[in-house]
């Protein structure tokens, strides 16, 4: 028979009397009901079913299908036999596995699915469900017991997912169990602000609102109002006055940057999965304490709300979260940055329900562009229910205008990375210095991403499944895009338990912003043997990508090659490459040779010419030979994928490169580039990377020491952009090396008056030179400016 109806009306009856509200954004006042703790917990439940939905309504369809074979199948190979020492044959139960976790995941999914109207279980598996409980209770998980293997699953995973089926299931389970279960949940999270396994260790960022919103659910469910309290005020860190609130901007570690970084594990950019745990953990918190006597009313609160158009916005491409701030999460088979980018979707959706304006509205309109800009379409085929309602009821208003993807150029010096927007599209950078991590592996995950934080690019057009279609298992991994390498071979990394990063050694990475439109962009790459060093630079114009290196030197006695392009062309992709209009249909080596252009991509122009390298080739890999994960573990299914990639070898002395980048770009477009760039060099070597774009009337440099170039001349380190605009100079500077405190600047040209300028800039001299002093001391990398008039 189907789950219990009275069950689903009493979770249908909590979702009108809780109103869902948003952390009391809207003032909205004390739920009225006999007991707050029952209009909470059906206000969860309701959050998690979709509530009083339609299962008539054919949107649901396909969700409600998914949800109740899932269940079923669970149902169906649940161990029941007295004797079981495991609650299913693939999850045998160890001190140091990780599978209690997921027993009691998939106990939730069968409580689910037993809650949610519409769904179609054989029969009411209350008994099973309890029994269950029961078991992983006596064998896996209660208060006598020590933390082992991954302290996730002890301290986050296990008691978010067994407090969740308590709420679903909680007609069928009597006080004592709630009691028995409630002690194990207290044994691992009996404090949100620290880890209990390392009680010196303040939890910050994601695990901070992860272990917020579980003490919130224990004390809903033991009806704990001291347990609600401390859940809420674990955001603001009340018991530290702050230090480590989720609604306060931090300057080192963890959380959220005012320059929009997301950092997690002290040196990791993180904004595509722990930034969407902690944002969506926070929208989970606002909508199940809004209107009670717990609502969330800490003052900062807008640091979070702000962050939505900071910190995600900028690294969502057409409904797709840019892999460059994913961390170890691009090895996991199930994640990828499409469902990355549906998640942070989801949870905008969520908080645009219950905030004030302007808030409310700029959500909705991001999320509606973002879902019709999808073009793998499939937003709405994989969402849950409560989805599909929330984003139903943005699609369907007329009212509610898709924001548009509005050009733009953004440095995010706290996290060195850089997203570089175009019409058509999106360039991004990610790189590493002495503050960022190269990349992250452990716990069996990512075990192949060596060179992620080395400069590697991304190039987002048409093709939205470029990094989504079996690209990370299939990849060269050794020829990412964008980056310079030596050809020595690598090895798995981090196979063990526990998590780690590994180190880069570089003080220079970062840029200049010019007016949010354009950048310079660099990094002193210093590879993670030092056997390799270069200069790298990007200069970010408004058709194009100029990439300079300089400086290449290694010592390993391998050969090292910048690699211009690897580019996933799917499953037996037949895209044509041109080189020096040529057709090609074998691998070849050019010298000097003027332009490539590959079919649905655009073109590449090689100014300074060198030993181009292009590459054609079918690759099979297994998703498990990057993750091993206890519960990421990829399959041992082979995929095979064409790659087309285009290699520039610099032997085994020293080395430079130049090309441009050309996205989109036809291949008669790209061959009149190559004869007219419309870029000059300035000079690419090791002391300075400069280039003049006639055609954008700008001046780009990265000065790695004291120099000039062109009309411009610094006395240290710095990225130096300045552009004219009818009669105007616009003067852009920062010290990515943050490594001086006055840095001098002349610009040989001449101005009639200052128009506006930072607080940190000095003008020392105006007339036939621009003279400026400017206190990039203590600014972390950020971007100075100052414009004047020439009339």
């Amino acid at each position: 028979m189907p789950p219990s109806v009275s069950r689903r009306l009493l979770i249908q009856a909590g979702l009108a009397a809780g109103a869902l509200t948003a952390a009391g954004l809207h003032g909205a006042g004390t739920a009225a009901a006999a007991d707050e703790f029952d209009v909470l917990r059906d206000r969860w439940a309701a959050l998690n079913t979709g509530g009083a939905i339609d299962p008539s309504d054919p949107a649901y369809a396909d969700a409600l299908a998914k949800l109740s074979a899932q269940a079923q199948e669970f149902v169906d190979n649940l161990i029941v036999d007295a004797d079981r020492t495991a609650l299913w044959p693939d999850l045998p139960l160890s001190s140091t596995s990780g599978n209690f976790s997921i027993s009691y995941t998939r106990l939730k999914t069968i409580a689910l699915a037993r809650a949610t109207s519409g769904t179609t279980l054989m029969a009411d598996p209350a008994d099973q469900l309890t029994s269950a409980l029961d078991f992983l209770y006596a064998r896996a998980y209660n208060e006598t017991l020590p933390e082992t293997g991954n302290w996730w699953f002890w301290e986050i995973g296990a008691p978010r997912a067994l407090l969740d089926t308590c709420i679903l299931a909680y007609d069928a389970l009597s006080a004592e169990q709630l009691a028995s279960y409630l002690k194990a949940v207290d044994r691992f999270v009996p404090n949100p602000n620290r880890r209990t396994n390392s009680p010196n260790l303040r939890e910050t960022g994601a695990n901070r609102v992860d272990k917020a919103l579980i003490v919130a659910l224990r004390g809903i469910v033991g009806k704990s109002a001291d347990k609600v309290a401390a859940a809420r005020d674990a955001l603001s860190d009340v018991a530290e006055s702050g230090k480590n609130s989720v609604f306060t901007y931090v300057t080192s570690g963890d959380g959220f940057y005012r320059d929009g970084s997301f950092v997690q594990h002290g040196n990791l950019a993180y904004v595509g999965t722990y930034g969407n745990v902690a944002l969506g953990g926070v929208a989970n918190l606002f909508s199940l304490l809004g209107g009670s006597s717990w609502q969330i009313s800490d003052p900062n609160r807008a640091v979070i709300l702000d962050a939505v158009e900071a910190s995600f916005a900028p690294f969502i491409v057409d409904n797709l979260m840019m892999d460059c701030v994913s961390g170890r999460a691009i090895s996991r088979e199930r994640a990828g940055d499409h469902r990355h980018g549906h998640g942070t979707t989801s949870t905008v959706l969520l908080l645009a329900g219950g905030v004030v304006e302007p808030y409310a509205s700029r959500y909705k309109a991001l999320a509606k562009g973002w879902i019709t800009r999808d073009r793998l379409d499939d937003y709405l085929s994989g969402a849950s229910i409560p989805e599909i309602s929330r984003a139903k009821a943005v699609l369907d208003d007329a009212r509610i205008a898709p924001a548009p993807a509005t050009p733009a150029h953004f440095q995010f010096h706290n996290q060195d990375r850089v997203v570089h927007r175009r019409p058509g599209w999106t360039f991004a950078i990610a790189m590493s210095s002495k503050r960022m991590a190269r990349y992250e592996w452990g716990n069996g995950e990512n075990l192949r991403g060596w060179y992620v934080g080395d400069g590697m690019t991304y190039l987002y057009n048409d093709d939205h499944a470029q990094f989504f279609d079996a690209f990370w298992p299939t990849v060269d991994a050794q020829r990412m895009p964008g980056t310079t390498v030596s050809t020595k071979p690598r090895l798995p990394h981090g196979t063990g338990g526990g998590t780690g990063t590994i180190a880069a050694y570089a003080e220079w990475a970062g840029g200049a912003s010019y007016r949010n439109r354009a950048g310079a962009v660099g990094m002193h790459l210093i590879n993670h043997d030092k056997t390799l060093q270069a200069r790298k630079s990007w200069f970010c114009l408004y058709d194009s990508i100029v990439a300079l290196g300089a400086g290449i030197a290694g010592t390993d006695g391998f050969p090292v090659e910048t690699v211009v392009e690897n580019r996933n062309l799917h499953e037996g992709g037949t895209a044509a490459l041109l080189v020096d209009g040529r057709m090609q249909d074998a691998d070849a080596s050019y010298d000097d040779p003027r332009w490539a252009h590959l079919e649905g991509v655009g073109g590449y122009v090689f100014p300074l010419g060198g030993q181009l390298r292009a590459q054609r080739e079918d690759r099979t890999g297994a998703w498990r030979e990057i993750n091993t994960g206890n519960d990421t573990a990829g399959s041992t299914t082979p995929y095979t994928r064409r790659y087309q990639s285009l290699v520039l070898d610099h032997g085994t002395a020293t080395g430079q490169y130049a090309y441009i980048l050309l996205p989109g770009a036809s291949a008669w477009r790209t061959a009149q580039r190559a004869a007219d760039p419309g870029v000059t060099v300035l000079s690419n070597t090791a002391e300075v990377q400069a280039i003049r774009s006639g055609r954008d009337q700008l001046t780009l440099a990265n000065f790695w020491t004291a120099r000039e170039a062109g009309e411009v001349t610094v006395d240290g380190p710095a990225s130096v952009v300045v552009g004219m605009e009818g009669s105007t100079i616009h003067v852009a500077v920062s010290d990515p090396s943050r490594t001086v405190q006055t840095l001098r600047l002349i610009v040989d040209n001449r101005i009639a008056r200052v128009l506006t300028k930072d607080h940190s800039v000095t003008v020392v001299a105006a007339g036939k030179q621009i003279v400026l002093d400017i206190a990039v001391g203590g600014s972390r990398g950020a971007t100075h400016t100052a414009s004047f008039s020439r009339s």
